[in-house]
């Protein structure tokens, strides 16, 4: 798959789930978490890809896309 399918893929996404959204709430780890969270439950979180011969088996027009949605990290310390 063509990298303008990811870039067309990740534009769409972040249309559709914009940042700075009034509707959120859940915003105290930053303005990308909630999107983030909304992100991976609109998109896979898990996948199955056949192997054969140990090559993966996808189309022509068949690509894996993974993404990290947000960008701030937030570290928890544990007491």
């Amino acid at each position: 798959m063509p990298l303008t399918a990811k870039i067309d893929l990740q534009n769409w996404l972040n249309r559709l789930v914009p940042e700075h959204d009034s509707l959120y709430t859940h915003t105290l780890e930053g303005a990308d978490d909630m999107p983030a969270h909304i992100k991976s439950a609109l998109t896979a979180s898990s996948l199955s890809v056949p192997v054969m011969n140990g090559q993966l088996a996808l189309g022509s027009w068949q690509g894996i896309f993974l993404w990290e949605y947000t960008v701030i990290r937030v570290v928890y310390e544990k007491y």
